[in-house]
């Protein structure tokens, strides 16, 4: 038996709820206190699962010493301070995507794992699918060669938060979430892009963004709709690698791209999952039985469901059983990356990694 990790939940809301669900199914999660400014759904929240303690300031739990791991559930530009104040209070942090607001911020989260020591994870969900994790036994396999080209691809054809009609305003208010389709869906493709080509540092960014598709006029004006309905960005990392981005809420075109990556022996197709090489002097396309190899590899390696889902895999890192896929190094560089898109955009040509990084200005609220 596992000793039972001991958390504390940051935010009750839509994500928050998710969350607490999710460790309520982990017979080795004990969830100590649930922190919310609105103390009514706390309580309700905490009743529902059984949670022994309610707060409405996030700092006053913190200072309950059983707690070893906080799970921040906040908007994008509360991540910073809050995961930060967490960590200089001892707690270990698992924190929603994306990494923070800005890539200032993202910085300064990674400035405060180092200084304290504690761990940090950010909840990025595509790097735990049965497809993603064949794609990486493929390529550990060395079945890819020279890793070279990824491309990271989300699609939506009509999915814009609140004014196609799910979700809050707070999705597409710049001055809440800091950005639109590329910060919401686009970091989890790009991240997991990286992971696969081994987090190459980003050296230069161009890219576009993009609200030109018709919408309800009066969603647009309730919600306050500032931020971009689609982005397009182009990388070159360390190493010769390039990585090319396409990201969505709304266009007019139908499904079927794909995030992929592309070696010197093999390519990867991620959606669904292809593997293309040539074997004696013949093309060859590959598909896999993942139902299959999930099931083998879950009944014959006991740490591998350690990787069933971020939240599983945050609880197996804090335990020891499996060392950890450094989730914040990945979400930093797509910090980096996404900024420098915004950043491309306003100057109208290709950026360096070093000037997003002068230029980038901390979004994080403060006095909280």
């Amino acid at each position: 038996m596992q000793p039972r990790v001991k958390v504390g939940i940051i935010g009750v809301g839509q994500i928050g709820k998710r969350h607490i669900q999710g460790y309520a199914e982990m017979p080795d999660v004990e969830i100590v206190a649930v922190a919310d400014v609105n103390e009514a759904e706390a309580r309700r929240v905490a009743a529902e699962y059984g949670i022994g303690q309610v707060f409405t300031s996030f700092r006053d739990m913190l200072a309950v010493p059983e707690i070893q791991a906080v799970d921040v559930c906040l908007h994008n530009n509360f991540h910073a301070p809050v995961s930060i104040a967490a960590m200089e209070a001892g707690k270990d942090v698992y924190c929603e995507k994306p990494m923070a607001g800005t890539y200032a911020d993202a910085l300064a989260m990674d400035a405060a794992r180092q200084r304290t020591g504690r761990r940090l994870s950010i909840q990025v969900a595509t790097l735990f699918t049965p497809e993603t994790k064949a794609a990486r036994q493929l390529i550990d396999s060395g079945a890819l060669g020279r890793r070279y080209y990824g491309r990271a691809v989300s699609f939506r054809r009509r999915g814009r938060p609140y004014v196609d009609g799910y979700g809050t305003s707070n999705f597409v208010q710049k001055a809440i979430a800091s950005g639109g389709a590329l910060i919401d869906s686009g970091i989890y493709e790009i991240a997991m892009v990286l992971h696969l080509l081994g987090n190459p540092q980003p050296l230069t960014v161009s890219g576009s963004t993009y609200q030109e598709i018709d919408m309800y006029e009066d969603r647009r004006v309730s919600g306050k709709y500032d931020v971009e309905e689609m982005a397009l960005g182009f990388a070159r990392l360390e190493g010769g690698v390039t990585l090319d981005i396409e990201v969505s809420w709304a266009q007019h075109y139908g499904e079927g791209e794909s995030s992929k990556v592309l070696g010197s022996k093999g390519g990867i197709q991620l959606d669904p999952l292809r593997f293309f090489t040539t074997i004696a002097d013949l093309e060859l396309d590959g598909k896999f039985n993942l139902k299959r190899s999930e099931f083998r590899l879950r009944s014959v390696d006991p740490a591998y469901e350690g990787y069933d889902s971020p939240q599983r895999h945050w609880v197996a890192t804090l335990q020891g059983r499996v060392p950890g896929i450094d989730t914040a190094a990945l979400a930093l560089n797509t910090a980096l990356i996404s900024e420098g898109i915004y950043l491309s955009q306003q100057l109208g040509r290709e950026v360096s990694a070093g000037e997003v990084a002068e230029r980038s200005v901390s979004t994080a609220f403060t006095g909280i």
